[in-house]
Order: structure tokens, then sequence, then C-alpha cells
């Protein structure tokens, strides 16, 4: 009996040194998300604005909200290149990003349009809301 218990205690070391090494190659993996400042400043918006942005897989929060921005702002380009204020860029490719366009119906109405924008590419994640209004 006092053979059987040095070997249990050594197995059960192993199996938290294997679990915890599992943890903490977990946590590290696992990408941020980050909240930008309300931008509803950001140059190039015309007639509408953009009510949130969040990034996903960039180092850090100031470089994935300065890419955030500058994708909102090329998207906005893009959809009005396809159709004005009521234009779209779903399914399409903008700075890099896959880009695809939601606009739920009970949010829509006749002066303005509602939408949510998620791009992607590998890790790296961008979503934006916008509201177009339409008169």
């Amino acid at each position: 009996m006092t053979l059987f218990r040095p070997r249990l205690f050594t197995m059960f070391a192993v199996s938290i040194c294997v679990l915890a090494a599992g943890l903490i190659g977990a946590q590290s993996s696992v990408a941020k998300t980050f909240g930008c400042p309300n931008p509803k400043a950001t140059a190039g918006l015309k007639g509408g604005y953009f009510t949130e942005l969040r990034v996903t897989g960039y180092s850090s929060k100031s470089r994935g909200c300065r890419s955030g921005k500058r994708l909102v702002a090329a998207y906005d380009r893009c959809r009005r290149e396809r159709g004005g204020n009521k234009g779209s860029c779903n399914n399409k490719t903008v700075n890099g990003l896959k880009c695809k366009e939601r606009r739920p119906a009970d949010l829509q109405s006749d002066t303005q349009i509602n939408a949510r924008v998620t791009c992607t590419k590998g890790s790296k994640k961008v979503r934006h809301t916008y509201q177009q209004n339409l008169s």
C-alpha cells in the first residue's frame, strides 16, 4: 500500500501540470476584442453615421481602432459607388477584409437604413453598425 501512494501522487502532480499548461496555452491564443470610442466624426461618411465599432485580432486597441475607422470610411465609399445612400458592399472585399452586411427588416424604415457590417480576414475582424438617412 505504501508503494501505491507515491505513484498516485506522481500521477496526480503530472496531471495538474498538464492541465495548467493547457490552460495557459489556451489563454494566450484567445484574441482580444476592443470597443473603439464613438467614431461618429469619421471622415468619409456622408448623410449617415456609424454607432458602434469593435475590432478583434489586432495587437493593440489603437492600431485596431485606427484600422477599423479606415475600413468604415472605405466601406461607406464602396457602398455609395454601388447604389448611393441605399447601396451595399455585401460580400465584397474592402481594405483586404471580406465584408458581410445585415439589414434586419424590423430596423428599416422609409427614411433610414440600419445595418450591421462584419468584415473578416483570418483572425482579424472589424464589426460596425451604421445608420443611413435616406431623406
